[in-house]
């Protein structure tokens, strides 16, 4: 017998626009520099760097990693992403 077993992707397929506008806003409201931020979350600041600006696409285990070290929860996250206003609403710069 057969068992399909539903698995997460390890990266989105492109960057998703509201997860980085997300996280840089938590990160900055919290008042936490990049280099804290991304020591606490063992990645490099680099990569978080190209993750707040939607020039990467993090693996689930990064974004996990990233909303801990800002002490939020995937629900909490998941919505504020879901609330973020899609960039195709931003207008024809892609800006908004």
């Amino acid at each position: 017998m057969d068992c399909d077993v539903l698995r997460m992707p390890e990266a989105a397929a492109s960057p998703d626009p509201a997860l980085a506008t997300v996280l840089r806003r938590l990160r900055k409201d919290r008042g936490i520099t990049q280099e804290a931020l991304a020591f606490h979350a063992g990645i490099t600041t680099g990569s978080l760097s190209r993750i707040e600006l939607a020039q990467a696409a993090p693996a689930w285990g990064t974004v996990r990693s990233i909303a801990r070290a800002l002490d939020v929860g995937m629900g909490e996250l998941g919505s504020a992403v879901d609330a973020e206003p899609s960039p195709r609403a931003w207008g024809r710069a892609g800006r908004r």
